[in-house]
């Protein structure tokens, strides 16, 4: 068995790897959205309620995820031009969304250590995760549906939030350290969205025709 299996169809889209994912992402969402619970009461105290949708930002890539593998393991009925919608919107979301938080809280989480502040395990289980999800995004592109106008109409909701999170003040919390880089970071998160348009893109000139469904997987 090479190592490049690894990276085949066949290996990809096994079932029992698409339930893991399912799981693994599911349990990472939930974690997530927990995660934020402070700043969500932060929010919904000092903002109009509905800010609070662009407040928690990786556990809605990761909820995009989840419910895409959730699509592809129950397949249901896709005849309909509003599930079809649906799926290429979740798609799209979830693979942008998945790139630029995955890299973004790596990149965060790093510069917190390369500013003098220790990381402990939380910090080490933060960055393997995330960086776990943006290798996921890129990984399953090949085996979606979806088009560049909705890669570019997600790009434009990434912005969107992007906007939200710098100019009304309901960004990720950061540590105290990289309180004085703000500028710097929110520049960072803008550019990273653009980027992360741009991955997609060319990870989406490795599609393999069809998508991971349309075949029967190795084994039940």
């Amino acid at each position: 068995m090479s190592f490049s299996w690894f990276f085949s169809r066949a290996f990809l889209t096994d079932r029992r790897l698409l339930w893991l994912l399912f799981v693994c992402n599911g349990l990472g969402t939930a974690y997530g959205y927990v995660w934020y619970g402070e700043q969500l009461r932060w929010t919904l105290d000092r903002h109009p309620a509905w800010r609070i949708v662009f407040v928690p930002d990786s556990p809605t890539a990761s909820l995009f995820f989840t419910i895409w593998l959730l699509l592809l393991l129950v397949r249901p009925d896709g005849s309909g031009r509003a599930y079809r919608i649906f799926r290429i919107a979740v798609e799209a979301l979830a693979v942008l969304t998945l790139v630029k938080y995955g890299i973004w809280a790596v990149v965060m989480n790093a510069a917190q250590g390369l500013q003098g502040d220790p990381l402990d395990w939380q910090n080490w289980m933060l960055i393997a995760s995330h960086a776990a999800m943006a290798v996921e995004g890129l990984l399953y592109v090949r085996f979606m549906r979806f088009g560049k106008i909705a890669a570019l109409l997600a790009l434009g909701w990434m912005l969107l939030n992007d906007a939200m999170d710098y100019g009304v003040g309901i960004h990720p919390w950061l540590p105290r350290v990289l309180d004085d880089d703000l500028t710097v970071i929110a520049a960072f998160t803008f550019a990273l969205s653009v980027l992360s348009y741009f991955l997609a893109l060319i990870a989406m000139q490795f599609r393999t025709g069809g998508e991971a469904g349309d075949r029967a997987p190795e084994r039940a």
